[in-house]
C-alpha cells in the first residue's frame, strides 16, 4: 500500500461570533486556505485531483456543495472537482482521512482536505428540522431504539457526573487552554500556519444587503485584515470562571459554562495531501505521513466519549501504545470530554493540546478537525518530535482518530 503524506497545512484565523468575519461569505472564507496552499507550494490548480471539505451545516450560504464552490471561488477554474462531507464535528478530520485513504488505495495522487464553518452567518443546527436538540429533528422511529435525544451540552454534563469531576477541575483545563494559546501566540508558533484574511466590514448597524443596495460613496465599508484568532481570552483565571453562569443546567446542578466550553467561531482550514511519489516528483518536502485512521460509534446519549475508544482502536491498528505518541490533539468541545479522555488513557496533560485548544481558539465545526491536524503537524515539525495523534468527539455518539508521524 502506498503512503499518504501531508505536504502543507494552513488555516485562517478564527473570527469570534459576529466578529471580523461577520460580513464574509462562507465560500470566500473556504477559499482562503486553498489560495494559500497554491501560493506556498507553487502548484498548478489542475494538479489537484479533488477537494474534500467538511461542513456541518451545509445549508443557505454553505449549501450547494461548498467543497466544489471553494476552488472555483479561489480562482481555480472549472477543472478541480470538490465534495462536501458531514461527519458533524469530525468533518474536517474525516476529510483528511478520506483523502489519505484515496491516496493509499492508488485512486489519487494529490488532493486537498479541509473544512469550513461560518457559525455567525449559518448558525449551528440550521440544517435540522427542529434545531440541534428538538425532538422534531429525528423520526419517531428513533425512539423505538433509543430512549432519549440529548444535545451535546447535556452529554458533557453527564460525562462530568459519571467521572465525578468538579467544576474547578474542568475550569483548570480551560485556564490552561487559554494560557497555552497565549504562550504559543507570543512565541510565534502559529505564524507559519495562519493565513491572514483581508475582508470588508459593513458600516455600524448596517447589514450586507443594506450596503449592497447603496452605491459608491454611499456604502460605508471598512477593509480589515484578520491575522489572529479573535475568541481567546488569555487573562482568564479560575476566579473569573467561577463567576460565569451555567449554560445547560441550573446553578448547582451542572458544570459547563462559556468559559470551559468550545467557542462559537468562523473559520476554515486545509491540508495538501499527496502520495510520496507525487510529492517527490514535484519537489515538495512533506511534513508528516498518515499512519492510521479510525472512526467509532458510541452511546448517543452521553454522546461525547468517542475519543476514548477511537484512540484505543487507532493505536491497536497501528501496533502502538500511547507511550509512543509524542503529542496529542484532543478537541476541547467541552472540558469534561478532555478530562474523561485523560483519565481513561492515562496520558499526561503536558502532552495534550500544548498550544491551546478549542476552549481558547474556538471550534468552527466543519473546519476544526483540519485545523487540529494543522496545529499537530506544525508542532511536530517545530519541536522535532516524531508522532502525533488527533482525536475528536462527534454528535450522535461517534469518535474519530488519526495518527501521523513526522517525515
Amino acid at each position: 500500500m502506498r503512503s499518504a503524506v501531508i505536504v502543507d497545512a494552513v488555516r485562517t484565523p478564527f473570527g469570534k461570533r459576529d466578529g471580523s468575519f461577520r460580513d464574509t461569505h462562507p465560500q470566500d472564507l473556504a477559499a482562503k486556505p486553498l489560495e494559500a496552499l497554491e501560493e506556498r507550494n507553487e502548484f498548478d490548480p489542475e494538479t489537484i485531483e479533488d477537494v474534500v471539505y467538511g461542513c456541518v451545516t451545509p445549508v443557505d450560504e454553505q449549501g450547494l456543495n461548498v467543497g466544489r464552490l471553494a476552488p472555483m471561488v479561489a480562482g481555480w477554474g472549472d477543472v478541480v472537482p470538490g465534495v462536501q462531507l458531514n461527519r458533524m464535528c469530525g468533518s474536517g478530520q474525516q476529510a483528511l482521512n478520506f483523502a489519505a485513504a484515496n491516496v493509499m488505495a492508488g485512486q489519487h495522487d494529490v488532493l486537498i482536505a479541509g473544512g469550513v464553518e461560518h457559525m455567525t452567518r449559518v448558525p449551528m443546527g440550521s440544517d435540522g428540522a427542529d434545531g440541534v436538540d428538538g425532538e422534531g429533528a429525528v423520526t419517531d422511529t428513533y425512539f423505538e431504539h433509543f430512549d432519549e435525544l440529548t444535545h451535546q451540552g447535556e452529554g458533557a454534563e453527564r460525562i462530568a457526573e459519571e467521572y465525578g469531576f468538579s467544576r474547578t477541575e474542568l475550569d483548570e483545563i480551560a485556564v490552561d487552554s487559554q494560557r497555552r494559546w497565549e504562550e504559543a501566540r507570543e512565541d510565534g508558533r502559529y505564524e507559519d500556519q495562519l493565513v491572514p484574511v483581508e475582508t470588508e466590514l459593513e458600516g455600524e448597524g448596517e447589514s450586507r444587503s443594506d450596503s449592497e443596495n447603496r452605491t459608491g460613496s454611499e456604502a460605508t465599508r471598512e477593509t480589515v485584515t484578520v491575522e489572529q484568532d479573535e475568541h481567546p481570552r488569555p487573562d482568564t483565571d479560575l476566579e473569573t470562571l467561577s463567576q460565569l453562569p451555567l449554560v445547560f443546567r441550573e446553578e448547582g446542578e451542572g458544570f459547563h459554562h462559556p468559559g470551559n466550553s468550545s467557542g462559537i467561531v468562523d473559520g476554515s482550514a486545509a491540508l495538501l495531501v499527496a502520495s510520496e511519489e507525487a510529492a517527490e516528483e514535484r519537489g515538495w518536502e512533506p511534513m508528516a505521513r498518515v499512519v492510521q485512521t479510525e472512526v467509532v460509534g458510541v452511546d448517543p446519549v452521553t454522546m461525547l466519549t468517542g475519543p476514548i475508544p477511537a484512540t484505543e482502536r487507532v493505536l491497536e491498528k497501528a501496533g502502538m501504545d500511547a507511550a509512543e505518541i509524542d503529542l496529542f490533539e484532543v478537541n476541547e468541545a467541552f472540558a469534561s470530554v478532555v478530562a474523561a479522555w485523560l483519565e481513561e488513557t492515562g496520558v499526561s496533560w503536558e502532552r495534550v493540546n500544548v498550544n491551546g485548544g478549542a476552549i481558547a481558539h474556538g471550534h468552527p465545526l466543519g473546519a476544526t478537525g483540519a485545523a487540529l491536524m494543522t496545529k499537530l503537524v506544525h508542532e511536530l515539525e517545530r519541536t522535532g518530535q516524531d508522532t502525533g495523534l488527533c482525536t475528536m468527539c462527534i454528535g450522535f455518539g461517534q469518535g474519530i482518530a488519526t495518527i501521523v508521524e513526522r517525515v
